[in-house]
């Protein structure tokens, strides 16, 4: 994480800032990591958590599809534009990837793992220790679509059923109800030190299946006022530049496509090393690699691709995104997303958007 120093605070009239965030309980633990790290820097600044619950958090029931867009984000922008809170913490893939009009990103914090997880029933101890290892018909637990529609192109033999709740819930879920796994995100489980519960690791690369990760999983996302400089110059020392570039890729492709949560688009970037002009290890540089997928519901279609470029501003990793969702669509990506949403079209649907 950048240290940035000139933007410290050190010595200054002391100041209170107030952020917003949702109250469960991975939430207040992403506020207190990002408390912690402000502190390091701005040690006369004071903080008040201002926490809530979202639609996304009370409404347990309605399938997300069906909720439209910003279901974990529209109360907290409201309370940030009408000036009840400073800045507000957020999982950077819940966040729409079109911001209200006077909110900006102010920045995003260097990555927890992004990857998906498999998450096995207690009761069935060391029997299973990959989703390959599940007989047919055994029942995995998952609220996303895009989760689901990945696992059925690779494993169509499993059954999948609705899970929701917070970490807690859907653990107690897995190991007291007929689930025989979950697939959680890694970062929650690492954050909340329930790593130990993790039983498979899910990539691109994983042996029977790839599985791509949600655009901005696992990142952390700070939202202010537009222009508000007081704000962006404390949190300045939290960016992570790279991260920042690889979610701004991300963000661009899932925009692009005109996707959300409620849609099966996944991605995976990644910082790697290529040979430039010249034989000098100095001549070696780092591009950024993003690899997507666009998958119908039932698994049967996809349209799958990678780009690498040289990324050294988060306009060329804009660009970059856009440029990847733009051969998706051309070889068939958008097909696969306009027949999601006529399947969900229907008097009062919301057209799968942004969410």
């Amino acid at each position: 994480m950048s240290s940035a120093t000139q933007h410290n605070t050190e010595g200054a009239e002391p100041v209170t800032i107030r952020i917003g965030t949702r109250r469960s309980p991975l939430a207040l633990k992403q506020v207190d990591l990002v408390i912690a790290e402000l502190k390091k820097e701005h040690k006369n600044v004071e903080f008040d958590v201002r926490a809530m619950a979202t639609m996304g958090d009370r409404d347990k029931t309605t399938p997300l599809p069906e909720m439209g867009k910003g279901l974990w984000t529209n109360e907290l922008e409201a309370q940030l534009a009408a000036k009840e809170v400073d800045f507000v913490v957020h999982c950077c893939k819940d966040m729409p990837t079109t911001l209200p009009e006077g909110c900006q990103l102010g920045c995003i914090m260097e990555r927890e793992d992004p990857r998906d997880v498999v998450i096995f029933k207690k009761a069935h101890g060391k029997k299973y220790k990959s989703l390959r290892d599940l007989p047919e018909g055994a029942v995995v637990g998952t609220s996303s679509v895009r989760r689901a529609a990945q696992l059925r192109r690779n494993y169509p033999g499993l059954v999948f059923k609705d899970v929701r709740g917070n970490i807690d819930t859907r653990l107690r879920k897995v190991d007291d109800e007929e689930y025989d796994c979950i697939i959680l995100a890694a970062a929650g489980l690492l954050r909340m030190g329930l790593g130990g519960r993790i039983a498979q690791y899910l990539d691109s690369a994983t042996e029977g299946g790839g599985m791509l990760h949600a655009v901005g999983q696992g990142a952390l996302a700070l939202e202010v006022r537009e222009g508000d400089e007081k704000v962006l110059n404390i949190l300045k020392t939290l960016e992570d530049t790279p991260t920042m570039m690889a979610c701004f890729a991300e963000r661009s492709l899932m925009r692009t496509l005109e996707g959300g949560c409620s849609v099966p688009v996944a991605c995976e970037t990644a910082w790697v090393e290529e040979d430039g002009e010249g034989e000098e290890e100095t001549k070696r540089k780092k591009k950024l690699r993003i690899r997507a997928l666009v998958v119908s519901l039932d698994g049967k279609e996809a349209v799958e691709g990678e780009r690498v470029e040289e990324v050294l501003s988060l306009a060329q990793a804009d660009s970059l995104g856009k440029r990847l969702a733009q051969e998706l669509v051309e070889r068939g990506a958008q097909k696969i997303l306009d027949a999601i949403n006529e399947v969900r079209a229907g008097p009062g649907a919301v057209k799968v958007g942004d969410a």
